[in-house]
């Protein structure tokens, strides 16, 4: 299975930075096995570092875009049931519902920092009819950094580039918890704002009217 994904990947390769902007939008093959092989074509010579985080960012939105759609347009009972066809299972989703109904639309951009929602939230965006802008948007400022690091490393180990997936962990599960860490208070906040605001009588408004 492996030699068929660095077969395949080979073949897009022949496409330069399209070939690498296509195999991230079907996301049939894992970004954290093209991102570093792409940084060791750039360590190679063969293509340019900021061309290559340029179509891998732009790939890495165009992609959950087609994941967004299948939320927004067939809707969770179609997911539910050939789900697995897209490697999509119910525990999943429903994490990833739970993550979207806590923090609402900037999950787009947070969630990609955070290993098992990632790839998934995109289905929840696209069945609350989150604005597909704000989405794309959300989606591309979130891919920029996660592009970069695993294009560099890949760079940066050459021919050792199949050791980037356990190196870039280091990075991203950090940034992972500081975000959650972010998230969790800015709920908390937003929740005892709420609670405040609930246990203001009525009469108090009245008053100030008056």
């Amino acid at each position: 299975m492996e030699e068929f994904i660095l077969n395949l990947i080979e073949t897009f390769k022949q496409f330069s930075y399209l070939g690498i902007l296509l195999a991230l939008t079907i996301e049939f093959v894992p970004a954290e096995v093209i991102l570093p092989l792409a940084g060791y074509w750039v360590y190679q010579g063969d293509m340019n570092l900021w061309l290559v985080v340029l179509a891998g960012t732009i790939g890495g939105t165009t992609g959950p875009l087609t994941l967004y759609a299948l939320g927004r347009y067939a809707g969770r009972p179609f997911i539910l049931k050939y789900g697995r066809y897209f490697f999509i299972k119910e525990k999943q989703l429903e994490k990833a519902d739970a993550f979207f109904e806590k923090y609402g639309a900037s999950v787009a951009f947070t969630a990609r920092f955070l290993p098992g929602v990632r790839t998934i939230i995109s289905i929840p965006c696209g069945m609350a009819k989150m604005n597909v802008i704000t989405f794309s948007v959300y989606t591309f400022l979130a891919m920029f950094p996660i592009t970069f690091l695993y294009v560099y490393l890949g760079f940066l180990l050459g021919p050792k580039w199949e050791q980037v997936g356990s190196l870039a962990k280091q990075y991203l599960l950090p940034a992972g918890a500081l975000i959650a860490i972010v998230l969790i208070m800015v709920h908390l906040i937003k929740k005892n704002k709420k609670v405040k605001e609930e246990s203001v009588p009525l009469d108090t408004f009245t008053s100030r009217k008056k």
